[in-house]
């Protein structure tokens, strides 16, 4: 079978990281991937690694800063141009399958109404912004795609509520990570930042985005501070092209609680997995539901606490008090009275970490996640 792929950015982070754990699986099961973004980035050599073969053509990404007159002009031509240019491909390759990985790409959808194509809907996402983009993308994934793939329940119901589905058009099916990479990590990241082992080290992973809620990483990374003076605090992660005002603003907060010596950005890195075997505690700090973060479960493979807001699919991900605490996205006092005991209790913080690993090889395995994608898409055909 020949399926062609299309994803929404060429970078590391969760979507892009599932995405090529499928294609992986399905080169192995003997099919043949084209994968096709916009640009070169990171992700390019993952997707040769796995068997993927890519190609570029600009795919007309939907992204927040698009939503305006001119910026719906600019995507509509440039979406239009990659349908054309898809349908060539569809035809030339003669691709059995088109996989959209998130909803940033519409062009696989008309792509494959326009040449009668299978298409997979894969959904990372839950919009909240703009409720009529929204409800259109509602439509065009109940309308347009012959089964779609969610990544937790609670984005199923999110969907649903937009616009809602057939009993079997949309399927849940939990991302999973590879755990032998956690297997041999090295906690270097202390003796880079020249931290001692008595310090608590504290840190998020993740996008640089508005809704991911760094600025509320470091509000309340200030309010652990003002008591847990013996901390320090690290932020990983760049934002999109376009998007880099963030990082100054998230700066400018830093030096607004005069804690340029104390929270530590280190931009975009690719040792994740050593990273978190340096932390004490990982945070996600989500200010808008995050559908299912690829990184809780890799925290969780790094057997370490994960404190997350309490919305999305963290929801699903962890068990409050036992592998991790769910705190409010929205009052930082309250957050900082409920992980007071994980911020002082190291077995407390161990036992979690341990419970969480547990949790994650029972229900967000690899394994796990390959047999049920194989199985969405063996019932397509």
């Amino acid at each position: 079978m020949i399926i062609l792929f299309l994803h929404s950015s060429s970078d590391l982070y969760g979507a892009s990281k599932i995405m090529i754990n499928s294609i992986e699986l399905l080169v192995q099961k003997g099919h043949r991937c084209i994968v096709c973004v916009s640009s070169k980035g990171l992700m390019s050599e993952e997707v040769t690694k796995a068997g993927g073969e890519l190609i570029y053509i600009r795919l007309g990404v939907l992204r927040r800063k698009y939503f305006n007159l001119p910026g719906f002009i600019n995507r509509l031509f440039f979406i239009s141009l990659s349908v054309l240019k898809l349908i060539r491909i569809v035809r030339k390759e003669k691709v059995d399958l088109i996989y959209s990985n998130t909803t940033g790409v519409l062009s696989g959808a008309i792509v494959s109404f326009l040449t009668r194509t299978k298409h997979l809907w894969h959904i990372h996402e839950i919009i909240q912004e703009s409720k009529l983009f929204a409800k259109f993308l509602a439509w065009a994934i109940k309308n347009l795609s012959d089964v779609t793939i969610v990544v937790s329940n609670e984005v199923k119901k999110h969907w649903n509520s937009l616009y809602p589905f057939k009993k079997n058009k949309i399927k849940v099916v939990y991302n999973g990570i590879n755990l032998s990479k956690f297997n041999n990590t090295c906690p270097k990241l202390r003796k880079e930042l020249q931290i001692n082992d008595e310090t608590l080290l504290i840190g998020t992973i993740g996008r640089i985005h508005y809704w991911k809620g760094q600025d509320y990483f470091i509000k309340l990374a200030n309010r652990i501070y003002k008591k847990y003076k013996n901390t320090k605090f690290v932020l990983v992660g760049d934002a999109f092209p376009g998007y880099e005002y963030l990082y100054y603003e998230l700066q400018s907060l830093i030096q607004q609680f005069e804690m340029e010596n104390v929270i530590i950005y280190l931009g975009y890195r690719n040792d994740i997995p050593d990273i978190l075997s340096s932390l004490d505690i990982f945070i996600l700090p989500s200010i808008l539901p995050d559908p299912f973060p690829t990184v809780v479960l890799e925290a969780m493979a790094a057997k370490k606490p994960v404190i997350a807001t309490a919305h999305g699919g963290a929801l699903e991900m962890i068990v409050d008090q036992e592998t991790g605490i769910l705190i409010p996205w929205d009052n930082i006092n309250e957050s900082f009275e409920k992980i007071i005991p994980v911020l002082e209790d190291t077995y407390k913080r161990r036992e979690m970490g341990e419970k969480g690993f547990i949790r994650l090889k029972k229900f967000f395995s690899l394994e796990k996640y390959k047999s049920n994608l194989i199985c969405e898409i063996n019932n397509l055909f």
